[in-house]
């Protein structure tokens, strides 16, 4: 059976409340390894870290999602360095700009990345970025964080991280191949209406894509109007595999040893 890993998932929503050990169930039945759980605020960062300690193959990230800039004081980036201290914290997000839902300034969403940007340099953790309708201020920031990166010959350079639920330009996925980020791709791969996704898909080699739910946001196209969950990280894979003219099992090989290399899982369970 083709070994999937879900790299953006979040567990710890009240939508899986009811039934979270039987969605997991359904996860490893349809060959997940593991799950990555990004936090959005603190309180869900805490949160998936309660659900790490729970399911083995649950990992976390934490970070306060730009949606959420509006929490954050002098004592957040504290609180986030002691939650990243746990051992399955393996990596820094969700974070990033969001200039789509305007729920916070622009400018203040702007200075709560670049210093969890700065949190993640310090810590040697890779980020998970958030973008929506703002790619170009975002690999701004992120062109600047990776060139300070090199000055200081972080290890993070190689592995600085992924663009959560790709969306936007095949050019500006391409800038941010350069800098060794990973491209993640959701279920809208599978949408009729995606044809700029499906042709970044097309373009980006695999050696450079991750697969992802975000559930329980954006279900696939045979599961629209339903909640989203890790099993339906194979259909994702799936299409990748058609646009790619690959087997299943090559696409999962590949997006899992990525997956790995980037948040450096050691072994799967």
């Amino acid at each position: 059976m083709a070994r999937f890993v879900d790299t953006h998932c979040h567990l710890d929503f009240h939508d899986f409340d009811h039934d979270r050990d039987e969605v997991l169930a359904r996860a490893w039945t349809n060959g997940l390894e593991m799950i990555l759980n990004p936090g959005i605020d603190l309180q869900s960062s805490q949160a998936a870290l309660g659900l790490c300690e729970v399911y083995e193959r649950v990992f976390a990230a934490v970070g306060v999602h730009p949606n959420s800039a509006l929490t954050w004081n002098e004592h957040s980036m504290d609180s986030l360095r002691i939650l990243a201290r746990h051992p399955k914290v393996v990596a820094i997000g969700e974070i990033g700009l969001d200039h789509y839902r305007q729920r916070a300034p622009h400018d203040l969403q702007k200075t709560v990345f670049q210093a969890q940007l700065s949190l993640a340099a310090d810590l040697g953790l890779p980020v998970i970025i958030h973008s929506r309708e703002a790619a170009a201020d975002v690999l701004a920031i992120l062109g600047d964080w990776w060139t300070e990166l090199k000055t200081r010959n972080s290890t993070l350079v190689c592995r600085p991280g992924v663009l959560h639920s790709y969306s936007d330009r095949l050019d500006l996925a391409s800038e941010a191949i350069k800098m060794n980020f990973y491209i993640g791709i959701t279920a809208p791969v599978t949408y009729k209406n995606a044809a700029d996704v499906r042709q970044v898909v097309q373009a980006t080699p695999m050696e450079n894509l991750l697969i992802e739910t975000d559930a329980p946001f954006l279900p696939p196209q045979s599961q629209r109007g339903q909640r989203n969950e890790p099993a339906y990280v194979r259909l994702v894979a799936e299409k990748i595999a058609d646009l790619h003219h690959q087997s299943l099992e090559k696409v999962a090989e590949v997006t899992t040893q990525n997956a790995m290399r980037l948040f450096k899982w050691k072994t799967c369970s």
